[in-house]
């Protein structure tokens, strides 16, 4: 058994050691992480303010901006200062919560794309029957559930890394901190650890994955089956095709980094996918999903001052 070590602090390798790239991947991920807060934070603005998109799909649309904003700020705002610091380092209660905070809000995305899904299935399949199912009270259940359960499904992994003890080297071969490469500095048992990678986040990731493409399965086929025509085809891709593209990011850089198993060729793989999770997927959900809707337009356009023609709609209020 190895001597464990009392941790202050780890010291995160970075995205690359080549001092010449830094200045470059600064300016790369400040640039997405302005996006990302205009992004997100306009449409935020727009759900809130604006009463014609008091409808359910905007409250989810909302939660997901919302989460967005704060994903991105868990991890973007330390991998920036650590490529302009010679001390990358991050104090043992720093890395927990980062890890803390990156699992809430990731599996409260993952969720919130389901029940996005559902929403879209219910609105088109039983457009009859939407404003009874999806009543203000199901919505904030359904938000109230997604970040209740991921809060605690984090809080299991933070505390049960925390508990652990390390011995090896505190240099953690990654840009933030997260479990699986805490566990590789750890010593002693780390069994159980392991398990709940694989079988709880493993579990909880195929779930949510399953029923959001089991959601849009429902949709394409409901539209290919009501209008057999190319013309249905095309309205059927078109209005899933983009959201399937955000759900298949995220669950397929997921799945590289949690569900595969870890190698030495497959660290340098892993931090790459971390990259995209972190950054680009926060960074399409809102022109996947807003920017490119007819009424999120229209409705910017009256935030900003100019004057807009539409008739007045709250699911809510019948």
């Amino acid at each position: 058994m190895e001597n464990a070590t009392t941790v202050n602090e780890f010291l995160l390798l970075g995205l690359t050691s080549t001092q010449e790239l830094q200045p470059v991947l600064f300016m790369t991920l400040l640039i997405i992480y302005m996006i990302n807060l205009f992004g997100n934070g306009s449409i935020l603005v727009v759900v809130i303010s604006e009463p014609r998109l008091y409808t359910p799909m905007y409250f989810f649309l909302g939660n997901l901006s919302c989460l967005d904003i704060c994903y991105s700020s868990v991890t973007l705002p330390i991998i920036m200062a650590n490529l302009l610091s010679a001390h990358k380092a991050i104090s043992f209660l720093g890395c927990i919560t980062q890890l803390h905070f990156f699992h809430f809000l990731g599996c409260t995305e993952a969720i919130l794309l389901t029940i996005m899904g559902f929403d879209r299935f219910v609105a088109i399949c039983y457009p009859l029957c939407y404003t009874v199912i999806m009543n203000l009270k199901v919505c904030i259940l359904l938000a109230a559930m997604a970040w209740i359960t991921s809060f605690f499904y984090a809080l299991m992994h933070s505390v049960m890394t925390a508990r652990l003890n390390f011995c090896h080297s505190l240099k953690l071969n990654h840009f933030f901190c997260d479990v699986k490469p805490l566990l590789e500095l750890a010593c002693g048992d780390i069994r159980l650890n392991q398990w709940l990678i694989f079988i709880v986040t493993g579990s909880l990731a195929m779930a949510a994955c399953f029923l959001t493409f089991l959601s849009y399965f429902y949709i394409i086929s409901f539209l290919l089956l009501k209008n057999h025509t190319c013309r249905g085809l095309h309205k059927a891709l078109s209005t899933c095709a983009s959201h399937l593209m955000v759900v298949s990011l995220f669950y397929g850089t997921v799945g590289l980094t949690y569900i595969s198993p870890t190698s030495a060729t497959s660290v340098i793989q892993e931090r790459y996918v971390a990259v995209i999770h972190t950054t680009v997927t926060s960074l399409l959900n809102p022109l996947i999903y807003t920017l490119r809707n007819k009424e999120v337009k229209l409705a910017l356009s009256r935030v900003f001052g100019k004057k807009l023609k539409l008739p007045k709609e709250n699911h809510w209020q019948h």
